[in-house]
């Protein structure tokens, strides 16, 4: 029941407080990402210097979970390394299919609240939108 409650503590936080949903002058990347099956829409904008995330945002409109996921995505990639980024993405994907070890989902920090996400069929696309494109936009500058 504790972690029921602290996930929903985390996602209704984020979703309604988002500190990275807004526009983002200067972006260098951006991606639009859409979840066709229920219409989650967002667009991911960052801005790299040097190899590293110094800034992103994103803007969208969707379920709490999609936005929120976004928002914590965020909270956890700006001031890493792309290359960084790209794995803490890797490890999201896996947690949500019950792949990543225990060290793993300790790296995700708030993230690490939706674990149990993937026992909700209907949420995995919503939860994993904002990491897919962050992905996608990775893969393409490289």
């Amino acid at each position: 029941m504790e972690n029921r409650t602290f996930y929903h503590e985390i996602l209704i936080d984020h979703n309604m407080h988002p500190a990275h949903k807004h526009p983002l002058a200067g972006a260098g990347l951006e991606l639009e990402g859409v979840n066709p099956s229920c219409g989650d829409d967002i667009v991911l904008r960052l801005k790299i210097e040097d190899g590293r995330i110094t800034d992103g945002a994103f803007e969208g409109s969707g379920c709490a979970v999609s936005q929120a996921s976004a928002d914590m995505m965020l909270d956890l990639v700006i001031g890493k390394t792309k290359e960084e980024a790209a794995r803490l993405s890797d490890i999201f994907l896996r947690m949500i299919q019950g792949q990543a070890s225990p060290e793993e989902i300790d790296e995700l920090e708030e993230a690490a609240c939706l674990r149990d996400i993937g026992h909700m069929p209907a949420r995995v696309k919503c939860a994993v939108l904002g990491w897919h494109t962050l992905g996608e936009l990775l893969a393409g500058e490289n």
